[in-house]
Parts: C-alpha cells; sequence; structure tokens
C-alpha cells in the first residue's frame, strides 16, 4: 500500500473508484520515458539561489538519477559546495499542453558515486546514453547520484501529490510504457469509432470525438469533445493488460459491453 500524499480531482459519480497507477507508480514510469530533466542547484556565486541546467541522467535500480559531469561545470561547482538539488522531469511530447502534462520533481542530495560502484554506474548510464562513450572517460568528468529525499509528482490538471521516495523505489514502471505512445497513436486513428461508442455508452454524452490521451496496464484516459464542450475522464480495463495484444482485446471487450448495454468501470 502506497504512502503517498495524493490530492485528485475525481469523477463527480458516486460510483466505485476507478483503478489507476498510484502516483509513484507513475512517476517511476515517467523517470524512466525520459532521458533528460532540469537539474537546478544552488548557486555559488550567489548563496541560496537556484541555478537550473539541463541534465541527461541514467537511473541506478531504484530509480535514482545518475549524472555524468564535469568539474568545469558550474552545476557541478554548485554540488560540491552544497549537494542539494532538485531535477524536474516533464512528459514526452508535452509541448502542446505543459500545464496538463504529468511532471515529477526529485528532490535529493547529488553526491560523487563511490569508486567501487562506478562501473556498475558506468555500464547503466551508458545503456541510455551511449554517445557519452565519446567522453565518458575524460579526467574531468564523474559519475554523480542523487540520493532521493522527497518527491512531488503533478499527474495534470487537479491530480497531485508527494511520493515518499520508498514508495517510489518499490515502484514498477508501467508494462506498458515504452509502446504507450505507439498504441496511443494506432488506436486513436484505427479505433476512432470505438472510442466514440464507449463515450456515448458510458459517458452518456453526445460525442463528436473522442481521443485517448494515455494509457496505461488499468485503463485509459479519453478526451472527449461535445457540442457544447470538451471534457475528460477514465475508463478501465476489466483486468490488468501487458501489451499492445492483450491492449487490443480489452478495448473490444468493453465495446462489446457497450453494445450489450452494460457499463464499465469509468469516471466520464
Amino acid at each position: 500500500m502506497t504512502s503517498s500524499r495524493q490530492h485528485n480531482s475525481g469523477s463527480d459519480s458516486d460510483g466505485p473508484e476507478v483503478p489507476e497507477p498510484s502516483h509513484a507508480e507513475r512517476a517511476r514510469t515517467l523517470v524512466h520515458l525520459q532521458q533528460t530533466g532540469s537539474l537546478s542547484t544552488l548557486l555559488r556565486k550567489q548563496p541560496g539561489w537556484p541555478f537550473g541546467s539541463v541534465m541527461p541522467y541514467g537511473l541506478d535500480d531504484h530509480g535514482q538519477p545518475v549524472f555524468l559531469i564535469s568539474t568545469m561545470a558550474m552545476h557541478t561547482q554548485n554540488l560540491l559546495s552544497d549537494p542539494r538539488a532538485s531535477l524536474l522531469v516533464t512528459q514526452p511530447e508535452s509541448r502542446s499542453d505543459p500545464l496538463g502534462a504529468a511532471r515529477v520533481t526529485l528532490m535529493g542530495s547529488v553526491t560523487k558515486v563511490p569508486k567501487e560502484e562506478i562501473a556498475e554506474v558506468r555500464a547503466l548510464y551508458l545503456e541510455r546514453h551511449d554517445n557519452a562513450s565519446y567522453w565518458v572517460d575524460f579526467q574531468d568528468f564523474g559519475f554523480f547520484r542523487m540520493a532521493l529525499t522527497d518527491i512531488y509528482f503533478v499527474g495534470g490538471f487537479g491530480s497531485m501529490g508527494w511520493v515518499m521516495p520508498g514508495d517510489y523505489a518499490g515502484a514498477a514502471v508501467d508494462p506498458l510504457a515504452d509502446e504507450a505512445s505507439n498504441l496511443i497513436r494506432e488506436i486513436n486513428i484505427e479505433q476512432a469509432a470505438t472510442l466514440l461508442l464507449l463515450a456515448r455508452v458510458f459517458g452518456n454524452v453526445e460525442a463528436q470525438q473522442a481521443t485517448v490521451t494515455a494509457l496505461d496496464r488499468l485503463g485509459f484516459h479519453l478526451r472527449i469533445t461535445t457540442p457544447g464542450r470538451m471534457q475528460g475522464g477514465r475508463v478501465a480495463f476489466t483486468s490488468p493488460v501487458r501489451n499492445g495484444s492483450e491492449v487490443r482485446a480489452g478495448l473490444a471487450g468493453l465495446a462489446a459491453q457497450a453494445n450489450s448495454g452494460l457499463q464499465a468501470l469509468h469516471s466520464l
């Protein structure tokens, strides 16, 4: 059971809660999907002032960020003076709606990786950033790791909360994470009629268009356009899915329910 402190804007319905991944799982998945974030350190030149840097990162087995940085860089000098820092990671493809997209801020102390752990960390980092092999062994470069002390996750409008580092470390990356973007694109093009059916039957609205905006093993978020407004909500699969084939089967099952006049768990 997660101990993350959450604030969600749910459905107006008094029906059963629609299952979705915890903030810890969503944060862990988001950090897995991205490779670069915005690192904020405390400026040595102007004490107490934040200093932002674009920062590629790797991940250790606990999901903690690992950085390959030069001693000549300003952020490295800042960290050697005060190790406290934060890393902001935003949802891929968030430019069209940045405030509606998911993001997470990881906070912790950034210190040098011990010599006995460098080989393992080096391999993990180069898996995500193979171009770094050109400078990884330069004398002025070294590996630093952020030991997490707190995490703040925002899933979009009205969905936000603090996540305990232990919950984050113990959370699994969603099994659909690496293929979700392609699946969403496929579903919105090839299953447009099915999505309209679900919106009209489950949501009981005069939907003109329905598109999937997020997808995970437990369900998906729909953005619905009606004559009067745009609204959103979540639809749950009848059972967790693990891959594209199971997503397609899950959608077919939901369509069969809708055609039979049966409801599914949703917040439309």
